[in-house]
């Protein structure tokens, strides 16, 4: 199958091959009708002849020497078919190939100026021959011509740059396509790498809020368990205490597993979030030893598992602060479901602190309860003073229970 850089090749080749063929044409057209023509002279044949030698050297010279249009070319060219065509009407037929380069070889309005010149060439010899003429209808019939020449060889030069134009104008649209291909694969290429990296980045985010919200806890319960078992005398108490701290190590140990598969949390799997809030609650109080209480307000309903994980890890975060810090004696929790939203309220009586004082390196778990709601399209809000509790509230939206 020929490429297109070949055919455009072969084109080449043709169109300069072209005035050759047509200057031989044109030249045995001439020879074989001078007797009908005339005048049939020796030194009229001699002097043809030379012009028609001239004529294919001088456009052997142009073509394949300088291998370029030139007004030079053009014009010496254009006054040696003139000459012939006066000598003999049909060496038109070689003028015709003015109208091919006229373009090319010139610039602005010359191109038309040009195009004229060969339209006459070409008219005169259409007509019998330059004037003065024997019959009044050549006189009538030259401008004729002319304008009709000149009329069909613009409209074709106006076509011809037409096709140019859009021609031009496909190939840049290519060029724009091929580069706004090669942008949008750069780009999708930069897209996945940040993709991977926000996974990565989002993975690592998850698992440090699941080891703080629960397995740090878990760890730390039972450490506080056995440091009490160490300095308790009573064997009950102790047993009681290891027991606890051992329980607390299983859990750990479950939700370590539970965080590495991203599953849902061990208190949600087999209840609600209000059995697994309220479970949570009576846990919270007996180790701690302060009075917890939890309340449900509105018809509880099955959340997706998001939610209702979202929920309990703010749930267990927020007590885990009430023991840390709050020094409290009283914690109250409240769980509300309405039409759009459900809201966790966890309240307590403590000491509380300044919310818009600048928060410690080492204070995590705030900055990760917001970050769980609002992952959700929800908010957490903080209300708290000195020596006068601290109310932590999370809305999320209410979405019902259905595939993860």
């Amino acid at each position: 199958m020929t490429s297109a850089v070949e055919l455009e090749r072969q084109w080449d080749r043709n169109l300069k091959a072209l005035p050759f063929v047509l200057l031989t044409l044109a030249t045995i057209v001439c020879v074989a009708t001078f007797p009908v023509i005339g005048p049939d002279t020796v030194a009229t044949r001699v002097v043809f002849g030379v012009l028609v030698a001239a004529t294919a050297v001088w456009t052997w010279r142009w073509t394949y020497v300088y291998a370029r249009p030139h007004p030079v070319g053009y014009i010496g060219r254009t006054l040696l078919v003139a000459a012939l065509t006066v000598m003999h009407p049909l060496f038109c037929i070689f003028a015709w190939i003015g109208f091919l380069d006229a373009f090319d070889s010139f610039r602005g309005r010359w191109r038309w100026v040009a195009m004229a010149a060969t339209a006459l060439i070409m008219a005169t010899g259409q007509t019998g021959g330059a004037p003065p003429y024997d019959e009044w209808w050549q006189s009538v019939l030259l401008p004729v011509l002319f304008v009709l020449n000149f009329g069909l060889a613009s409209l074709m030069s106006r076509y011809s740059l037409h096709l140019d134009a859009v021609s031009q104008e496909r190939a840049e649209t290519i060029t724009r396509l091929e580069l706004a291909r090669a942008e949008n694969e750069r780009l999708q290429e930069q897209l996945l790498a940040r993709s991977r990296e926000s996974g990565v980045r989002d993975e690592r985010e998850r698992l440090a809020r699941e080891i703080h919200d629960t397995i740090a806890q878990s760890l730390a319960g039972a450490v506080a368990q056995l440091q009490a078992a160490q300095g308790s005398d009573d064997a009950e108490d102790v047993r009681r205490r290891v027991a606890r701290a051992t329980e607390m190590a299983r859990t750990a140990l479950v939700e370590a597993r539970r965080s590495v598969q991203d599953l849902t949390p061990a208190e949600l799997a087999d209840a609600g979030l209000a059995d697994a809030l309220s479970t949570l609650v009576a846990g919270w109080r007996d180790d701690h030893g302060v009075e917890a209480s939890f309340v449900v307000v509105g018809d509880a309903t099955a959340l997706h598992s998001e939610v209702e994980a979202t929920l309990l890890r703010i749930a267990q975060e927020a007590l885990a602060n009430v023991a840390k810090h709050a020094g409290a004696t009283r914690v109250g929790i409240t769980l509300t479901f309405d039409d759009a939203d459900v809201i966790l309220d966890v309240r307590d009586d403590g000491s509380g602190f300044d919310p818009t004082a600048p928060r410690r390196s080492s204070s995590f778990g705030l900055g990760v309860m917001r970050d769980r709601a609002e992952r959700l399209t929800g908010a957490l809000t903080l209300e708290s003073a000195h020596d006068a509790g601290t109310a932590v509230s999370a809305s999320i939206p209410a979405l019902p229970r259905g595939p993860s």
